[in-house]
């Protein structure tokens, strides 16, 4: 036997900071990675990246840097309350021995809050120093109290340039080389994650005949597609759709089509794109292009009624003649004017003259005076309240 199997991404897992790829801004001499191993101070921390980019290598990279610590690793997806208890009673023996205990907790955005609030006076106290990973924006999955405890350290997807310079290392570690249109191949569609780039060289060898090269042909075998990240109910899923918007608002056709073709591909819910036309309509073009809001209705109906992917068309259709139109906010800001004063004068009183008169009686009272059933009829005394009228 040849022993046991190690998969190539754990053999090439970085032993020290400045072996980390990609994440310069964090592992340079002045970068907040190189400070925490240099000051040997343990200290609680969230890391906060997409997949593939590092959250484990760093947890062990730091707690291999902080001396005379017990490292607890634990799953979020698995661990409950009561493996927490264990951690904080193994925390507390360690005490008594002058050992501080690490915990780092993977995927730390799926404990619920009762959780998450069981860490909170462990770390407070310096029982506990916590080091958490998470691929979802924490100001949304992180209770807050936990994050006031912590510092979020934000890892970004690794470019093509530090994923070609992995891949060809990966290459090199099983003994091939790599196709130079192989290993950008790759670097486009590993979507930024060195686990996904590593683990498909790794797979790659396997397809093609010893020492010979590793070819595209290869990787868009062991790929089948894009390594595609998208959650419909995480953060990129916002950052997508924030990203659709704002080309439309920009008048920005190549933007737009591009980022709802992101949603599409990802699965989005064609009816969500399609509600987000139909707010885009009346909020960015408004008064410009009345009839964009038509436009936008009609082709929401057409999503409804047709379904995908023949509804992609509509999709596109609308998002190209949004983007094109002219753009104009008076509709929107006449309706946070009109809410300001809604707010400011809650309970001002309908003028008369403004008032339904059915009996004799209010009209004795002014009910309706003076007002003529007319196109454009503009009473004397306005339309507003008074106090309305005079601010």
């Amino acid at each position: 036997m040849d022993g046991v199997y190690v998969p190539l991404a754990e053999r090439l897992r970085p032993k020290r900071i400045a072996e980390l790829a990609g994440q310069e801004h964090l592992t340079n001499k002045s970068g907040l990675l190189a400070l925490l191993v240099a000051n040997k101070q343990p200290t609680s921390i969230i890391l906060w990246g997409p997949p593939g980019t590092g959250k484990t290598t760093i947890a062990r990279i730091l707690n291999a840097a902080w001396p005379e610590t017990d490292f607890v690793e634990l799953s979020a997806v698995t661990a409950g309350v009561k493996d927490v208890r264990e951690v904080v009673e193994r925390a507390r023996q360690n005490k008594r021995l002058q050992t501080q205990t690490v915990l780092f907790v993977d995927e730390v955005h799926r404990f619920n809050k009762s959780q998450q609030d069981a860490f909170l006076p462990h770390i407070e106290s310096g029982l506990l120093v916590l080091i958490g990973a998470t691929t979802e924006n924490p100001s949304f999955e992180v209770n807050n109290a936990l994050l006031s405890r912590t510092k979020v350290v934000v890892l970004n997807a690794l470019d093509e340039k530090a994923l070609s310079k992995l891949i060809k290392k990966a290459a090199k570690a099983v003994g091939r080389s790599v196709a130079p249109k192989a290993v950008k191949l790759l670097a486009q569609m590993s979507g930024g994650d060195a686990r996904t780039a590593i683990n498909t060289i790794e797979i790659a060898t396997q397809l093609s005949k010893a020492k010979d090269s590793i070819t595209e042909g290869h990787i868009k075998t062991v790929l089948q597609r894009t390594n595609y990240q998208f959650d419909k109910n995480g953060d990129e899923h916002y950052n997508l759709a924030s990203a659709f918007i704002k080309s439309m608002r920009g008048s920005n056709v190549e933007g737009s089509l591009y980022y709802l073709h992101r949603l599409i591909v990802g699965g989005e819910d064609p009816l969500f794109i399609a509600r987000r036309m139909v707010i885009f309509a009346s909020e960015d073009i408004g008064m410009a292009a009345p009839y964009a809001l038509t436009l936008a209705t009609a082709a929401f109906q057409a999503v409804e009624r047709v379904g995908m992917p023949e509804s992609e068309y509509i999709l596109s259709h609308a998002a190209m003649a949004l983007a094109e139109s002219p753009k104009s906010r008076a509709a929107t800001d006449a309706m946070y004017a009109a809410k300001k004063q809604v707010a400011d004068h809650p309970n001002a009183k309908v003028p008369l003259h403004l008032r339904n008169a059915p009996t004799k009686l209010m009209k004795d009272l002014g009910y309706n005076k003076d007002y003529k059933w007319e196109a454009d009829f503009k009473p004397s005394e306005g339309f507003l309240p008074k106090e309305l009228e005079d601010s």
